[in-house]
């Protein structure tokens, strides 16, 4: 009776056996359907030791955590990409505006870099996919003569300018000079001797269109940049923003209608450039346009004139309302059109870091208005600017440096130039800059390998950790127990407690101080003086000061060995 249980016992454990191991193969067999699909693989890459693909089934709307590179990171995060990249902004370009130009647009108000750096630097643009740089000079033109104040003392020489296009020429990059004509004049404006230019006396922003004087100004400018951009097919006026117009004395006493004083001054200059260059193409930014009513844009003559660049920087834009500007323009005569997006500089005055999900769904945006543009068949689109702005205005703090944005900068680009931002050209951005974009995470993953990386991954360290690290130390329990404000402004404390924070506060700030040094060396190899010390002095040197006078009052009442407090104020 025994030996009959017991084989019927070994029978059982036989079965269970053998159902556990059948419930395995078919867990494992049908895993594949409820599997993240958002997948990770080895390949023959050699970037950071193993290169990282996408599975081929994997789409960039399907992001879930993998339980690898992705683990901790809440869903939550994965499922807003997924709703602010709607499916239907996933289309191929039409075939009719694959050719459609990619400008990168430099603003050099700000932050400009050394010739060296752009020759660096244009080859990738070239790579990533961009077709030209439209570059904003500002002050960094060399005018001479009666101009030669407008220029700053770091201005690029006229050599500079000529070397700027040849390094352009060599990359196939077309090169678009921007002199504003009408707003956003401050360098110019700031200055005493134009004062009287102004529309509102107590403003720089904008030029007086009345004041006779005003164009001939702008003549004068455009045509030394013009001199030295004798090949350039296109020219950008800007003409955006015009604040403050129709205020002015000279303005009220005009026929009262501001978009009839825009329009005339904006087709004076556009007849200046026409009939002096004819075979060069004008542009600029289309906002002043917008209010403007079709009739009256039809008469000034402008449609013959320029052609208007639609802008709009928003992650989700107003489809419905951009394609009424669009419209309208159609009726108003205009033949050509560009559109411009932005990479960097759009969504904070003094942003330090880009936020790459932003200026993605941007980009998702534009693609969806141009697969609409089918519907305006006398509209032919020859491009798109992609803005990275380096400040607001010209007296506006700096933006995230040029470094910080390329890894935007690529996203952006290949998603113009692959429909939206597939595995394919995910792979691409990784090949070229060597690091692996993670748009949930505002980051490039791994050392990389495009010029400025360096500085790239110093700033990236001074967002995530340098504020916080100096605000912990003055949060200390030894520093507000035993050294707060009240103990500095009478000079006392006690050595023993002073000496445990001091220590600590020593060790950090040296830290901090070599990481700085390394980020100003980085700097120094692509930025002028005055760049660097703006930066610093905004991110920077006023957190590193707060802790270095701290650490002195600190050494100085240690070596007072517990003395009682002064009567007197230090």
């Amino acid at each position: 009776m025994k030996a009959g249980l017991t084989m019927l016992n070994q029978k059982a454990v036989k079965v269970f056996a053998l159902c556990l191991f059948i419930w395995f193969i078919v867990r494992y067999l049908l895993r594949g359907s409820d599997r993240p699909e958002y997948v990770l693989r080895s390949s023959t890459g050699q970037f950071w030791g193993k290169d990282l693909a996408l599975d081929e089934k994997s789409d960039v709307n399907a992001l879930k955590p993998d339980g690898g590179e992705n683990s901790g990171v809440p869903q939550a995060n994965h499922k807003a990409e997924v709703e602010e990249m709607p499916n239907d902004l996933q289309a191929e370009v039409p075939s009719e505006n694959k050719d459609a130009q990619r400008i990168v647009h430099l603003d050099l108000k700000g932050a400009a870099p050394k010739v060296k750096y752009l020759e660096q630097i244009f080859p990738l643009f070239a790579s990533l996919g961009a077709s030209g740089v439209l570059i904003e000079y500002e002050d960094m033109f060399p005018y001479d003569g009666d101009l030669s104040l407008l220029s700053s003392s770091f201005a690029y020489s006229v050599e500079d300018i000529m070397e700027i296009n040849r390094l352009a020429k060599i990359s196939n990059l077309e090169v678009i000079p921007l002199v504003q004509a009408f707003g956003h004049l401050e360098f110019v404006l700031k200055h005493e001797k134009y004062f009287g230019l102004r529309e509102v006396a107590e403003l720089p922003n904008s030029l007086n269109p009345r004041v006779p004087d005003s164009l001939a100004l702008l003549k004068e400018m455009l045509t030394q940049v013009m001199k030295l951009h004798p090949q350039t097919q296109y020219f950008h006026i800007g003409c955006d923003e015009v604040y403050g117009l129709g205020t002015s004395q000279d303005s009220k006493t005009s026929d009262g209608e501001l978009g009839k004083l825009y329009l005339s001054h904006v087709t004076a200059v556009g007849k200046f450039m026409t009939e002096t260059w004819p075979s060069v193409k004008l542009l600029l930014w289309d906002d002043m346009l917008r209010k403007i009513s079709v009739d009256t844009l039809k008469e000034s003559g402008l449609p013959i004139l320029v052609t208007p660049v639609v802008w709009k920087y928003l992650p989700q834009l107003d489809i419905k309302m951009i394609s009424s500007w669009i419209s309208r323009y159609e009726q108003a005569g205009f033949k050509r059109m560009w559109f411009a997006s932005a990479f960097k500089g759009a969504t904070g005055e003094d942003q330090m870091w880009t936020p790459l999900g932003a200026y993605l769904h941007n980009h998702g945006s534009w693609l969806e208005i141009i697969s609409s543009l089918g519907n305006y068949p006398q509209i032919t689109l020859e491009g798109i600017m992609l803005t990275g702005w380096q400040r607001y205005d010209h007296f506006s703090v700096l933006c995230e440096l040029l470094p910080v944005a390329i890894p935007s900068l690529a996203v952006c680009l290949q998603t113009l130039k692959h429909g939206y931002f597939n595995e394919k050209a995910q792979a691409e951005v990784q090949h070229i800059l060597g690091c692996k974009v993670k748009v949930d995470k505002d980051l490039c993953y791994g050392t990389g390998a495009f010029a400025g990386v360096e500085l790239y991954h110093l700033v990236h360290t001074v967002h995530i950790n340098f504020q916080t690290s100096m605000e912990d130390l003055l949060k200390n329990r030894h520093l507000r127990g035993g050294f707060s404000p009240y103990h500095r402004k009478y000079n006392f404390g006690n050595p023993r407690n002073l000496g445990f924070f001091q220590h600590k506060l020593t060790r950090t700030l040296k830290e901090w101080e070599t990481v700085i040094g390394n980020l100003r060396s980085e700097m120094q190899s692509i930025y002028f003086p005055d760049t660097i010390e703006e930066w610093l002095e905004e991110n920077v040197n006023p957190h590193l000061d707060r802790v270095r006078e701290v650490l002195q009052d600190v050494q100085r009442v240690i070596q007072l060995r517990g003395r009682p407090k002064s009567q007197k104020l230090v």
